[in-house]
């Protein structure tokens, strides 16, 4: 199958659309893609296709101009949030929706760059943030942000809530610890190697202490410092009355540091300043990359303010004006134009239109709404201009109550613990009771090597491998992940994963790819496909409605439809060549359609064309189903793990699909608390995985034993999940089911390593068998051997 050069997605539209680049003509999938690799062409940034590492977004269609109006960022009431003012230049943080790899950062500096009044311009591709200043005498902030969606990237400014400037300024300070405990670790190590090789060969007494002296002086801000972390986890426990194995981290690390400032400065004994120094080292270095795999994955699903425009268009006085949205009160009147966004909720007072609440709902075909109906913030009206009376703002939205309801149930999620953890406390408890009664034990013996042989104890048996076996296996798992696109945002997920035997699917935008396609084309009358299509393609111009987006391909320029009228729930009539042309039902086209013999199926949807009502032809229109829908299930099904459908939709269709993918238990017609009492059932005997994609997803993706959000899903969604497929490839689930398998696997080899190693180190430290550098190898040595056996992981084969 021919994929599309820009995006490559499959093409099913054949040679319809192209593309000239390098002087070959490119498959593109849709008009979209055809019109944003024309604008890069024409940009003169062929170099964007040459050097790219991974295909850029799809664009759906075309984004309508209505939707691509910018002017309400150059509003003083709403750059006030969002610009910072130093001198003459203003400077703002934007987020692009898009950005798969460097090509497309590099492609959306050189684009902005050529814009007269833009002064600088840094592309993050990780974080698909952007920084830009400009001169807003020379150049609005509206240009720019158009600018760049019309190379094919979505952009808005970015605002950072408090939790997300509280996790970067900690992120700040862990990696300065880190950086100081791994520079002390490298000096310290050198003085230890000269240290250990006065065993083999004689070492003046003065030199030995010099090396101590300086070694000592280079540990203290590992442990002042760097190790902080640990002190103030092992108190919480403390305070809180448990044990975790922070608490044997910090009595070694302490106690290793004090007994060897008290060798040191005495000029007897033995030093540990390389372990302490090290194991630090190696403890702060796998909580990093774990706390950096998290806040990456958070970062495509914050910036939640997106969901509500910024701006609303007051009716007031018997005029219409542009304010910011914040301003809004209750009972305020605005109006909202086909094409708008729904500012906030609010009930219908004039006006009858179609509305899409495909980002509440998941479902992309629109609710019809009349004056009296509720609508709500983040919703688009379609068809006709309403005019709306606000009855709920900011926390008292619908939005806001979905997110509460999704927290709640985030709260009441069931905690499966990693194994270290469970086995952590005992493990402590168990050490520091053996080298307490060592101490007392020696103490009786031999007074003077009572403190060290304990020591001792602490030092081999200091659980820096058990408290690596984890961490360092679950970072090159989510390594693995990055590179198939997907990202982990919570804990537990490669524990969860192996334990599915019961899996839930959305339908729409997840075994579906949630996007309305032209079937079969019926004619009854002397009329080419080709005509009936640009007819239709006219008929729809300028509605935002998801069929209309079907038959655009198809407009032609030289076909003239006027008097078009919207019939909201019914269609659509014009005038054509002084004839009435209707696109529609077959009761809303035909006036006598009872009478026509005509065999449609209840698994597909149909639209009627007539003229004089006569009818023309019928337009079969399909959500097209994921090209590896179908093997994924099967591929469940073959490991012994149920499969189920839950969905909104209460249409034909659903039986359809269900029949195509080989479904049998099928739940249609849910709303979100029928979805989340369903996986509350279905969870006091499995354990559930749920796919989700639209934002009423959220409650039950948090719900379930582990959560899947599309890439394509909502904001809130991806927020809510567990793992996120950025690529909308579902069998890149099975692939995650593998590494999950493989990756505990590791997971209790290094267990297993770490305990078999404690078992045989502590009796021998405990007799005092085991002499100090003996005690200092032996702990690194099992440390290395875990992190080794982790990283086995990244040569894993999918």
């Amino acid at each position: 199958m021919t994929t599309c050069f820009h995006c490559n997605e499959p093409v099913l539209t054949g040679d319809k659309f192209f593309t000239t680049i390098d002087g070959q003509a490119q498959a593109m999938c849709c008009p979209g893609c055809q019109a944003v690799s024309q604008a890069i062409i024409d940009s003169g940034l062929a170099n964007y296709y040459r050097f790219r590492s991974e295909p850029g977004n799809r664009q759906n269609a075309l984004v309508p101009d209505e939707l691509n109006q910018f002017s309400a960022y150059d509003l003083p009431e709403v750059q006030q949030d969002l610009v910072h003012r130093q001198g003459e230049l203003d400077s703002i943080s934007l987020t692009i929706d898009g950005i798969t790899c460097a090509a497309c950062a590099w492609l959306i500096e050189h684009k902005v760059k050529t814009l007269n009044g833009v002064t600088q311009i840094g592309v993050n591709s990780t974080t698909q943030r952007v920084m830009v200043s400009w001169r807003p005498d020379t150049i609005a902030l509206s240009t720019i942000l158009k600018q760049i969606s019309d190379i094919g990237y979505q952009a808005a400014p970015y605002q950072v809530d408090d939790q997300e400037k509280l996790s970067k300024a900690e992120g700040r300070k862990f990696l300065l610890r880190l950086g100081l405990a791994g520079f002390a670790t490298m000096q310290v190590m050198m003085f230890a190697f000269a240290l250990y090789s006065g065993y083999f060969t004689d070492l003046d007494v003065e030199l030995r202490d010099y090396f101590r002296w300086v070694s000592m002086i280079f540990a203290a801000p590992v442990v002042f410092y760097s190790a902080q972390p640990f002190y103030f986890s092992a108190i919480r426990s403390l305070l809180s009355g448990k044990l975790n194995m922070d608490l044997s981290v910090s009595i070694a690390i302490a106690g290793a540091y004090i007994a060897s400032c008290i060798a040191t400065v005495n000029g007897t004994g033995e030093v540990y300043f390389e372990s302490v120094s090290m194991f630090t080292f190696f403890l702060l270095l796998g909580r990093y990359f774990e706390q950096q795999a998290k806040q990456k994955a958070s970062v495509s699903s914050s910036n939640l303010h997106k969901l509500i425009p910024v701006t609303a268009h007051l009716i007031q006085d018997g005029q219409t004006i542009e304010i910011a949205a914040k301003k809004l009160k209750v009972d305020d009147i605005i109006l909202v134009r086909p094409g708008d966004i729904v500012a906030a909720d609010g009930d219908i007072i004039s006006g009858l239109s179609s509305v899409n609440e495909s980002m509440l709902t998941g479902e992309q075909m629109p609710v019809t709404k009349n004056i009296g109906q509720k609508v709500f913030a983040g919703t688009i009206n379609i068809d006709q201009p309403l005019e709306i009376k606000v009855k709920a703002l900011g926390q008292d939205q619908l939005v806001a109550e979905i997110i509460r309801l999704q927290e709640f149930a985030s709260n009441n999620n069931p905690k499966i613990a990693l194994l270290a953890d469970r086995l952590a406390r005992y493990f402590s408890a168990t050490i520091l009771t053996i080298a307490t009664l060592t101490y007392f034990i020696w103490l009786q013996i031999s007074p003077d090597d009572a403190f060290w042989i304990t020591l001792s104890v602490l030092v081999a048996t200091c659980p820096c491998a058990l408290a690596l076996a984890t961490p360092t296996a679950v970072t090159c798992a989510t390594a693995i992940f990055t590179k198939l696109g997907i990202i982990t945002r919570k804990s537990g997920v490669f524990e969860k994963l192996p334990q599915i035997n019961h899996v839930v699917f959305d339908k729409t935008g997840t075994l579906t790819c949630g996007q309305l396609s032209l079937g079969t084309v019926k004619l009854f009358a002397d009329i080419d496909q080709e005509a009936a299509l640009s007819l239709v393609a006219n008929l729809e111009q300028g509605s935002l409605h998801p069929i209309a987006q079907v038959f655009t391909p198809f407009s032609d320029k030289n076909l003239l439809v006027t008097n078009i009228n919207h019939q909201v729930g019914k269609g659509v009539q014009g005038i054509y060549q002084q004839q009435v042309i209707k696109l529609g039902s077959l009761a809303f086209c035909i006036q006598n359609s009872d009478n026509l013999n005509i065999d449609v199926h209840s698994h597909h949807q149909h639209v009627y064309l007539s003229i004089n009502d006569k009818l023309i032809a019928s337009f079969e229109l399909n959500d097209l189903i994921r090209p590896d829908s179908e093997q994924v299930i099967k591929t469940l099904k073959a490991q012994s793990i149920m499969v189920s459908m839950a969905t909104g939709d209460s249409s034909g269709h659903v039986k359809y699909l269900a029949d195509r993918l080989h479904i049998t238990d099928i739940h249609s017609g849910m709303s979100p608390e029928s979805k989340l009492n369903l996986i509350n059932t279905l969870q006091q005997t499995k354990h559930v995985a749920m796919f989700g994609d639209g934002i009423n997803d959220a409650p039950v993706l948090a719900g379930a034993n582990i959560s899947i959000a599309m890439g394509s899903g909502s904001a809130i969604a991806k927020n809510s999940a567990d793992l996120i497929l950025l690529g909308d490839h579902l069998s890149r689930f099975n692939d995650a089911i593998t590494v999950a398998k493989y990756t505990n696997k590791i997971i209790k080899q290094n267990l297993a390593w770490a305990f078999g190693y404690n078992v045989i180190i502590l009796p021998l430290a405990v007799t005092g068998h085991v002499v100090p550098y003996i005690a200092a190898i032996g702990m690194s040595l099992s440390s290395i051997i875990v992190v080794s056996n982790s990283l086995r992981l990244l040569r894993l084969k999918l």
